[in-house]
């Protein structure tokens, strides 16, 4: 099977494969023989491991992201953390050294900003610690000497693509510069047992740039999600050797950096000018296990085009489109002629099916001009029959409505049958779209 084409030269199309743009320059190693191949460890029984019980968590003194970790940092672990320009990855990387508590050094290296930068930003943060080391460089030699120097108990890279080393010969930043680099600062704090985390720039689709392995070789992998004109900021978790993947982090950007939101929903639906009002529903969304109600507007008007339009901002434009249809066919709603405009309120996005149901109500509050009383929350995944589908974690969902002082909640019939707590609310279970709208006074 071929695995690969090696060429002398590059070519812009892969003579093996047929793609193109898929060439990388790579160091050429001279593989040993197999007469000098160490010698393999034995295999054990698992059940005859002894579990190591000295690994300790460092607190990082930020709750949510303490959350995220499942706890704190690792002692020698490698946590690569990624997000758009602005986001705001090296502000908490920052509050992340105010007010982590360690005895040892901590080294902070920069491949992009001067020590007179980061200084700036530390003052406006009001960072304020003797044991915090910068570094401004590129050659990975360089940092490595700095490290066996100085001994910090914890590093930052910030950022990868922006190391080199002079024994590859391709320029920083490139697949076989990122995997390399990540590998020598791998070795490095594994066998010093140095906590290390490294910056990621990502692309244009959201993914860290490099190679995909760059991913696999670390040990926790976040995100700083968010929208760079919007305050908030969602940190999430794609991988987590120590801990689980299903909780996130809620932040809000202010001039003191970022700011831990410990009761998202109360801050996501705080302006009550528009609750009330046609087109505005509340919705009930799990990111991680948390539950958080959000504000949904839509807002229908007549097309005056052949080709009415369709926009979404922070929910699927496919999605829309679809349940649109699924108004149209299975509810007797008109919307050949209506342009249709949905907004996710403050910024998130969401991609969960339970919020369908919210979708649909909203559309035909603002095409009929009848709001929705203000003390409602909808939950409900719609299919293409217009059968309401029941959605996971629906006790969780209610207790956060409920909690938050709303007094009726709209859910699917099959959820409502195997409720395990009774609630104060008024629960009200229906199996269809029609159902729906009917209970809503909508129909």
């Amino acid at each position: 099977m071929i695995v690969g084409y090696e060429s002398p030269k590059w070519l812009g199309k892969c003579p093996s494969c047929g793609s193109w743009n898929s060439f990388y320059e790579e160091k050429d190693v001279e593989k040993k023989g197999t007469a000098s191949r160490k010698e393999s460890t034995d295999a054990v029984k698992l059940n005859e491991v002894v579990m190591n019980k000295t690994t300790t968590r460092i607190k990082t003194g930020i709750g949510e992201l303490d959350r995220v970790l499942g706890g704190g940092f690792v002692k020698g672990s490698l946590t690569l953390i990624g997000g758009e320009p602005g986001i705001g990855k090296s502000t908490l990387i920052l509050q992340i050294c105010n007010s982590i508590n360690l005895e040892g050094k901590m080294l902070y290296v920069s491949g992009e900003e001067s020590a007179e930068q980061i200084k700036l930003r530390a003052d406006r943060l009001k960072v304020d610690k003797d044991n915090l080391l910068f570094l401004a460089e590129t050659d990975i030699d360089n940092i490595e000497a700095q490290i066996e120097k100085h001994d910090p108990e914890f590093v930052i890279i910030d950022s990868i693509q922006t190391i080199y080393s002079d024994d590859i010969t391709s320029s920083a930043g490139s697949v076989s510069q990122v995997r390399e680099i990540t590998a020598r600062i791998m070795k490095t704090c594994k066998y010093k047992g140095i906590t290390t985390i490294i910056i990621g720039h990502v692309t244009k689709d959201g993914t860290i740039a490099g190679p995909r392995v760059l991913e696999h070789m670390v040990d926790t992998v976040l995100y700083l999600e968010g929208e760079k004109y919007f305050s908030y900021r969602i940190l999430r978790g794609v991988k987590n050797r120590f801990g689980s993947t299903n909780e996130i982090g809620m932040f809000e950007m202010e001039n003191e950096g970022l700011v831990e939101i410990l009761d998202p929903s109360s801050i996501l639906i705080s302006n009550k000018e528009s609750a009330g009002s046609s087109g505005t529903v509340i919705i009930v969304s799990i990111e991680g296990s948390r539950p958080l109600l959000i504000e949904l507007q839509a807002l229908v008007t007549q097309s005056f085009f052949g080709l009415p339009r369709r926009n979404s901002i922070g929910i699927d434009y496919n999605r829309l489109t679809l349940l649109s249809a699924v108004l149209e066919k299975k509810s007797r709603v008109s919307l050949g002629n209506q342009d249709i405009y949905l907004n996710v309120v403050s910024g998130i996005k969401i991609n969960e099916p339970a919020i369908d149901l919210g979708i649909c109500v909203a559309i035909v509050s603002s095409l009929k001009n009848i709001p929705i009383d203000k003390k409602t929350v909808v939950i409900g995944e719609v299919g293409l029959t217009g059968e309401v589908r029941n959605v996971n974690l629906i006790d969780k969902r209610i207790n956060e409505a409920e909690k938050l002082g709303y007094k009726k909640c709209i859910i699917p019939e099959s959820n409502k049958k195997y409720l395990k707590d009774t609630y104060k609310l008024d629960i009200i279970g229906v199996k269809n779209l029609s159902e729906a709208l009917k209970a809503l006074d909508l129909a």
